[in-house]
């Protein structure tokens, strides 16, 4: 970020100007997009709709109107990355309720959903819990995080990253027992 004087009749401050430039937006997409795109991976299924989500985040970034404060912008990305992970799975869910309102899903194609989902291990199950639940283990498992820095980015208290985590943990561990 850079910082540039106000011009007015008062004492000089300064303002948090906008990531808009090339160089400081590269070095963010440098420093940030695979991390990212590894952090969606936890809730969306396929590539292409993780660099989506990580590019729609990047671009919300030059929307704002309103500059971040430094030492933000990671967050914010991580955040907005979320968020559009989030948006296109709700999408999906309502084509799949249109879908199967219109042509209900054959006992074959429901024997090999089934197959899949007890093949992906423990990543879909993070995919089935709570919302929070599964969003605080993949920021601290894919993307390494502190529960400070989760806290910061889901925008809650580290106590209840702590909560979160706790009974996450607990259920990841109940459904691998009841698949033993």
């Amino acid at each position: 970020m850079q910082t540039v004087p106000i011009p007015q009749n008062r004492p000089p401050t300064t303002m948090t100007v906008p990531v808009t430039t090339g160089d400081a937006l590269e070095a963010l997409f440098a420093t940030h997009y695979r991390e990212l795109v590894r952090l969606v991976s936890g809730l969306l299924d396929d590539n292409e709709s993780c660099e989506e989500a990580v590019q729609d985040a990047f671009a919300s970034m030059l929307r704002r109107d309103r500059p971040l404060p430094s030492g933000k912008e990671a967050a914010y990305l991580r955040s907005a990355a979320l968020n559009s992970a989030r948006s296109q799975l709700r999408k999906r869910r309502v084509r799949r309720r249109h879908l199967e309102a219109v042509a209900p899903p054959t006992e074959a194609a429901e024997a090999a959903a089934l197959n899949r989902l007890e093949n992906r291990g423990i990543l879909e199950t993070i995919r089935t819990l709570p919302r929070r639940q599964s969003e605080v283990l993949l920021l601290r498992f894919q993307a390494d995080l502190s529960e400070l820095e989760i806290a910061e980015t889901l925008g809650i208290s580290p106590g209840s990253v702590k909560t979160h985590a706790s009974r996450g943990l607990a259920a990841i561990r109940a459904r691998l027992q009841e698949r033993s």
